[in-house]
């Protein structure tokens, strides 16, 4: 992830009468990076997502993909871009191999290279021994995944993923998570969104929370739980003189909250995984006895809540 940026977007502005959709918005992606974008119903990631793919004219604002200007009528920026819309775009009556074939010769691809490409995407997403079936009889998790597979047939440089695993089963869905990883892998820019947290913890280098149209906070995952200001909530289901326990382990500085109760020491800690031997020393030092363990750290999700005081999917 070095050198110039795949994406470039700055101060995106789209509004609609008196409604701004979009304010400000401004991120980047770079090659073999995976960004996702997050946020609520309605808080404008649709109409940022067709902005940088050249759908939807902006009202200001800068859109660069591969170092090419975007915008409504950039025939080279476009070139780059794979976009997998929600919708499916696919024709049900013909085979997953001939709407391949299609949509390749659409991308200016000769006959040979389009079924060179065809033959690739089908193994990619694992519909080879279904290619010659109508795609009306594929089951929901096939056809997202021929759906991407059109997405990449040009070797696009920027991938834009909107919401792809919406309503598929397990198997297809970590069937798409997999190959997503690997695009990343091999260099490409992904931009994703995504309803399910713990999708955007897998894939994503970096995360964008949009809410209200404008992009409220932006980082690692780290990063963003930092942002909380929360510690690991540590529980320790013990025996023993737990209020010695837990005043000993109040003495330690990375130690923000410890307590007691019949048989369960609560505390709030920083960077439980380096600290937990230090804990389980000192409790064993008051001549407390661990049962078990459980640790919890702050995710996205704490993160989204914080910063929106909603679920993802309002």
């Amino acid at each position: 992830m070095t050198g110039e940026p795949m994406l470039d977007c700055r101060g995106l502005r789209r509004r609609y009468g008196n409604l701004t959709a979009v304010d400000g918005v401004g991120f980047h992606i770079s090659p073999g990076e995976t960004y996702g974008l997050l946020g609520p119903n309605g808080a404008g990631k649709t109409t940022t997502i067709s902005m940088i793919a050249g759908l939807l004219d902006r009202d200001d604002g800068e859109v660069t993909v591969d170092g090419q200007p975007m915008s409504p009528q950039a025939v080279r920026a476009k070139a780059a871009i794979g976009y997998v819309p929600q919708e499916l775009a696919l024709y049900p009556d013909l085979s997953a191999r001939e709407n391949l074939m299609f949509f390749a010769r659409l991308y200016g691809m000769s006959t040979a290279d389009a079924k060179r490409r065809s033959a690739d995407v089908l193994e990619v997403t694992g519909l080879t021994d279904r290619a010659g079936d109508q795609t009306k009889k594929y089951s929901g998790g096939m056809k997202r995944r021929l759906n991407i597979g059109i997405g990449l047939l040009h070797r696009p440089k920027l991938l834009i993923l909107d919401e792809p695993t919406v309503g598929v089963d397990p198997q297809s869905r970590n069937a798409i998570l997999e190959s997503v990883e690997g695009l990343s892998g091999e260099g490409m820019a992904v931009l994703y969104t995504t309803h399910y947290m713990e999708e955007a913890e897998r894939l994503c280098d970096r995360v964008g929370i949009i809410d209200h149209g404008k992009l409220i906070a932006e980082g690692t995952r780290d990063e963003l739980v930092s942002l909380v200001g929360e510690g690991d909530r540590v529980r320790l289901l013990a025996t023993g003189d737990l209020a010695k326990a837990a005043a000993e382990l109040d003495g330690h500085p990375w130690v923000r909250q410890a307590s007691a109760t019949d048989e369960v020491i609560d505390l709030v800690v920083d960077d439980s995984r380096s600290n937990l031997p230090a804990i389980l020393t000192t409790a064993a030092a008051a001549d407390v006895a661990v049962r078990s363990v459980d640790v919890t750290e702050p995710d996205l999700e704490a993160v989204f809540l914080h910063l929106t005081g909603r679920a993802l999917r309002d």
